[in-house]
């Protein structure tokens, strides 16, 4: 019933028809297209990212496309049975996130006395910036919350710069009857970009119930402003992007920061208290509760992507109430999920100094003793990779010339080696908890970035002779800034692969307990070879009783399936697009089907396409 399943988002399913020793037999059942693709080179000038993770309610299908159309359809066939545009700007609008929907949410009125259309609904929220209410049966708008159905989230963030620079990309989140939602927006273009409000609306009338302005506490109101925007909220602080999960017990909802804008350079702003945190919030109120801070200062862009996954932690005899926090550092933070108190030890270490002069530097960071980092945290001029001796010799030169002392590392004039890099890690796709093995299975990315800031008068002639590149102004500070993945001249990372795995951890323990490499070079390579050296991937494993682990998301075509106890991999299918969603599965009529959505993603160099595929095993 929701996109991670359960409220807390184990990506768990109770089903074991499709098994480690017959899913090798799984075939085809069903294809549906939404004709929703954009390469960004029509009157469409946004790229598209087909990321949804549909949800099942008793006998329908709900998703949503990069174009925010829902979509409603059969889930033993695939067959439509109602959609709803909610007709979002497409032609010049220029979107900073993509053109992506993760998901919707289903609600039903719990109330006795509610009747006919809109007791069940389904919320999403839009590109541009719109919160809406459908009706779960016929999928029109509910005429009763907000203005005939639709709420206007963009109203009192302060100035948004251009069309498409704040953008909802998760599901909303319920928790009783309040539906909570987030923003994404340009995280590199000024120090005021939009409020990163996060905020509760009735979820019969749309009325606010709450707003949790992500300013530290006891701030001034004016000193929170940039210059003279007019603004409900403070500009420029945190936001929350990441989908959000809920502990219904407890009427609590957790929520995943990210960091002020801009990524990297604050100097003496003091805007960081809620950054790239989680934080535990009521959600009748949006009364924080507690908040763990994961990267102080944050200068990496290491925001928290992923979703907060709430589980049971089985420990002395008892059941801990847990919290697991993946971030794009590697790390996994293990915490309790009634205070914030870590499960394992979390260490201050000192990192790096000495940036540009006007930055101000925190000078630790904390470490979680267990687990150990996901990925690496540095590369040294003797771990310079490449196919040949003169790729190999081109980034040895090219470390030694960058500022490179390991994890967090501060951005410099020179240029700075990010390892990992602001991809991860871990990303939006987060975690997936086996609850009854105590096992933690997730994907990691493990390349390095280049960040070089740049001094405001260089911006623009840097900007104009590197159209390939992203460089961003940073407005309101001294330096703009220049970030790319660091690639040998023959477009290979110069680390040594693996460049992204597949990863178990014991809860337990704190261990890992396998890790292989993840995805093949088969589909961005020069050369077709299906070389197993792991690629970057997008999206998450969906677990399952049986112990199959099914994941798309790699840089090549592929869903495939692994045993969960030793991470061999079982069974794959080649897809028609990227795979770069999370998967889900269900059962119907006595038959457990697996869903992906494969439609690509443009800035990983995946194959386009509009796809939604479900494999099941053939008839008896």
């Amino acid at each position: 019933p929701a996109s991670g399943n359960d409220p807390g988002g184990m990506r768990y399913a109770p089903l074991s028809d499709i098994t480690p020793e017959n899913v090798q037999d799984l075939e085809e059942a069903w294809r549906y297209r939404t004709g929703d693709v954009s390469d960004g080179r029509g009157e469409t000038r946004s790229t598209s990212a087909f990321q949804a993770t549909p949800i099942l309610v008793r006998d329908t299908l709900y998703l949503c496309t990069p174009f925010n159309r829902v979509i409603a359809l059969d889930p033993r066939t695939g067959s439509e049975r109602w959609t709803y545009d909610p007709e979002i700007p497409l032609a010049g609008a220029r979107y900073a996130n993509q053109l992506v929907c993760r998901g919707v949410s289903f609600w039903r009125d719990p109330d006795p006395a509610a009747t006919g259309p809109c007791r069940e609904r389904i919320f999403t929220a839009t590109n541009d910036a719109r919160l809406i209410a459908l009706d779960a049966v016929t999928g029109r708008p509910c005429s009763g919350f907000g203005r005939s159905g639709i709420v206007d989230l963009a109203r009192g963030v302060g100035p948004i710069h251009w069309k498409g620079e704040y953008q909802v990309t998760s599901p909303p989140t319920l928790v009783g009857d309040v539906v909570v939602v987030g923003s994404a927006v340009s995280d590199n273009y000024s120090v005021d970009a939009p409020s990163g409000v996060l905020r509760g609306f009735d979820a019969r009338s749309g009325e606010r119930r709450w707003a949790f302005d992500l300013a530290p506490p006891g701030i001034d109101r004016k000193a929170r402003s940039a210059g003279e925007a007019e603004s409900e909220f403070a500009l420029g602080t945190p936001n929350v992007w990441a989908p959000m999960s809920v502990d219904p017990e407890r009427g609590l909802v957790f929520v995943a920061t990210g960091n002020p804008s801009p990524d990297y350079f604050r100097g003496d702003r003091a805007i960081d208290h809620y950054g790239s945190s989680v934080i535990a919030l009521r959600g009748a109120s949006g009364e924080v509760v507690w908040h763990f801070q994961t990267v102080h200062h944050d200068l990496w862009d290491y925001d928290l992507a992923a979703q907060p996954t709430l589980f049971s932690l089985r420990r002395g005899g008892e059941e801990v109430p847990a919290l697991a926090q993946a971030t794009k550092m590697g790390l996994v933070f293990l915490l309790h999920r009634e205070t914030g108190v870590p499960l394992f030890p979390v260490e201050e270490r000192p990192v790096p100094q000495g940036g540009v002069p006007e930055e101000r530097l925190s000078p630790t960071q904390p470490f979680p003793v267990k687990p150990p980092p996901l990925v690496r945290t540095e590369l040294r001029p003797e771990d310079a990779w490449g196919i040949t001796p003169l790729d190999r010799r081109w980034c040895r030169k090219r470390i030694e010339s960058l500022r490179n002392d390991g994890i967090y590392t501060p951005p410099t004039l020179q240029g700075s080696i990010m390892y990992p890099g602001n991809a991860g890690g871990v990303n939006w796709g987060g975690v997936a908890v086996d609850p009854a093995r105590q096992l933690l299975v997730t994907n990691t990315i493990d390349a390095p970035w280049i960040v070089r800031l740049l001094p405001r008068v260089d911006y623009e002639a840097e900007k104009a002779a590197n159209p390939g590149v992203e460089i961003s102004p940073q407005i309101g500070t001294p330096y703009a800034m220049r970030r790319e993945i660091f690639l040998s001249p023959i477009g290979l990372p110069c680390s040594s692969p693996p460049w992204g795995t597949l990863v178990a951890v014991d809860l337990a323990s704190g261990d890992i307990r396998w890790q292989i490499p993840f995805g093949t070079v088969r589909d961005i390579a020069p050369i077709p070879l299906p070389l197993k050296l792991g690629t970057a991937s997008l999206g998450a494993p969906v677990l399952t009783a049986s112990g199959l682990a099914f994941i798309g998301a790699a840089q090549d075509d592929y869903l495939r399936a692994f045993d969960v106890e030793s991470g061999e991999e079982l069974w794959h299918a080649r897809l028609p697009a990227g795979g770069q969603a999370t998967p889900m599965t269900y059962r119907i009529d006595g038959r457990q089907y697996v869903v992906l959505a494969a439609g690509g993603h443009f800035r990983a160099q995946t194959t386009l396409g509009d796809y939604l595929i479900a494999w099941t095993l053939p008839d008896d």
